[in-house]
């Protein structure tokens, strides 16, 4: 019995720390997906012409795919879109100065290999728990919202 409880208890302590410091599986780092009706390119288009229109700065775009093509490889469209604006992300860096590893946002267009095209993105709420942000909740709450309206409305048709 005393082994069954301290397995249990192990298990959970397991389940915590994966919850609270990132350590769980690749599925469950917080990446959202939504499929995009438009090729990658109008996608982040799209997406950088809404970021801008609420005022955000886009800062880059990085387009993998053009860099695969340099040197001989193929890789089917993909383009990074970089962006944000300080008077949502500063507050959790604020929190924790490596945040910043992680910010600006980044969203990801890419193609699959069925031709679908999805928009992509951490949930912001990952980086709270990534860099152990204390007392920023309001803050990473407000980003989530703020990614999931511009990326809704770059995908909608």
């Amino acid at each position: 019995m005393r082994r069954l409880v301290t397995a249990a208890i192990l298990c959970l302590a397991l389940v915590v720390n994966a919850v609270l410091f990132g350590t769980a599986s690749a599925e469950d780092q917080s990446l959202v997906r939504k499929p995009s009706p438009y090729s990658v390119a109008e996608t982040l288009d799209r997406l950088a012409g809404i970021v801008e229109s609420k005022g955000a700065t886009v800062f880059a775009r990085v387009d993998h795919s053009a860099g695969a093509e340099k040197i001989g490889e193929d890789l089917r469209p993909t383009q990074l879109l970089i962006f944000g604006n300080p008077k949502i992300g500063t507050p959790l860096m604020t929190g924790a100065q490596e945040a910043g590893l992680d910010l600006p946002l980044r969203a990801l267009a890419y193609e699959d290999a069925d031709g679908q095209v999805w928009l992509a993105y951490r949930d912001p709420i990952t980086l709270v728990k990534t860099h152990h942000i204390a007392g920023r909740d309001e803050a990473a709450m407000k980003m989530r919202g703020a990614i999931g309206k511009l990326t809704d409305a770059a995908v909608a048709e």
